[in-house]
Parts: C-alpha cells; structure tokens; sequence
C-alpha cells in the first residue's frame, strides 16, 4: 500500500504534479486543497475529490503524512511550508522519471522535476523548488528556497539563485551569476550580471527595471 498524500492547489500547475506523482508510483493521491474556489468542494480533478480549503488540514493530518504544493507562486510555497510542517505533515518530492539529474545532486523536501529537466552534477536544489520542463541547471548550482525556474531556462556553471525567486520562461542565466531573493526575471531575459534582491530584470541583456514590493 502507497503512503497516502494531498496536493495543494487545484489548477494547470497541479495537474502536472498530479501526473508527476502518478509516473513515480510513490504516493497515492488521496485529494487536493483548494482554498481559492470553496465551490469547487466535491469536484473530481485528476481523478481525485478537491476535498475544501486548509481548513481541510485539521483533519487529514489524522491519516495522512505527506503534501506537496500544486501552485507555482513562490511566496506562499514559502509560507505555507511552515503551516503544514505545524499541522505534522512532511513535504513530499514530486521528480519526473524522465528528468536527467546528477547522483550527486542534493534536493529538498517539497521539489518539483518536471519532464525533460536536466540537473547536473554538484548541485543544491532548496526546498519547495520548481524546476520546470525542458529547464537545465548546471554543475555547482545553488537553488535556494520556494524557486521556480520555469520551462525551457537554462543555468550555466555556479549559478546561485535567491530564496522565492522565478525566472521566467526561456531566460538564460550565464555562469557565476547570483540572482538575489525575492527577484522576477523576465521571460527570455538573458542575465549577464548579478542582480540583487527584490526587483523586477528582463531584456537581452537583462537590466533591472523596478524594485518588487512584496
């Protein structure tokens, strides 16, 4: 019998989870939290019931140990990390069985591999993590907390990347860079320089535009 396991979160990025999870043959999805849309308590998605919102935590901790986030904003992957840790759940790795990642590789509780996804040797991925499909991450790597790397990035050598940082679709990263925290890299952007934390880069090459209010 699997470990049983929630998702959270009910929409396009779930359902890639959902399916990540199904392919590993890890857990057995029993439901998926959705705090956004009440109404949708009771509806099937990705063949399981969406069960209601957080509220739901209070009672499936009882029977159930493992989650993962189904949502890609990298804020509330890192604070809700810290709730469902109180509320005694562990934080399930959903990694798709036809990402190429290094034997090396150190990846924390909560990440997400999609399809096609390439990390390579020496890397630190932090917890709470999207690296999506067809994105590679390169030798030496540091990906810190709540990350999403979106589809088709490519990091070269040494790369460090700032806890709730998203870089954008198709961006491309050169080697040795640093990418502060909390930081929004546009998609297609090509980053040469290091950026610091907090604002918003995009262009070839990238130029910081604005600070992010968080």
């Amino acid at each position: 019998m699997l470990p049983k396991l929630l998702v959270w979160g009910a929409s396009g990025h779930a359902l890639v989870v959902a399916d990540i999870i199904r392919l590993q043959e890890n857990y057995e999805i029993v439901g998926f939290i959705d705090d956004l849309n009440p109404q949708r308590r009771g509806e099937k998605f990705c063949g399981a019931p969406i069960l209601g919102g957080q509220e739901q935590l209070d009672i499936y901790n009882k029977s159930i140990k493992y989650i993962i986030f189904g949502f890609g904003n990298c804020q509330a992957r890192l604070n809700l990390s810290q709730l469902v840790e109180i509320k005694g759940f562990t934080l399930a790795n959903a990694i798709h069985p036809k990402a190429t990642i290094a034997a090396d590789v150190s990846i924390g509780a909560g990440a997400v591999i999609a399809a096609g996804a390439i990390v390579n040797s020496q890397a630190k991925i932090g917890q709470n993590v999207i690296i999506n499909s067809c994105a590679s991450v390169d030798h030496e790597c540091v990906i810190e907390d709540g990350v999403h790397i979106s589809p088709g990035v490519h990091l070269g050598g040494r790369v460090t990347v700032g806890s709730g940082t998203w870089v954008g679709i198709g961006a491309t990263v050169i080697n040795n860079v640093r990418i502060g925290r909390n930081t929004l890299i546009g998609a297609g952007a090509v980053v040469v320089n290091d950026l610091v934390d907090g604002v918003l880069a995009y262009g070839v090459p990238a130029k910081v535009i604005r600070k992010i209010e968080l």
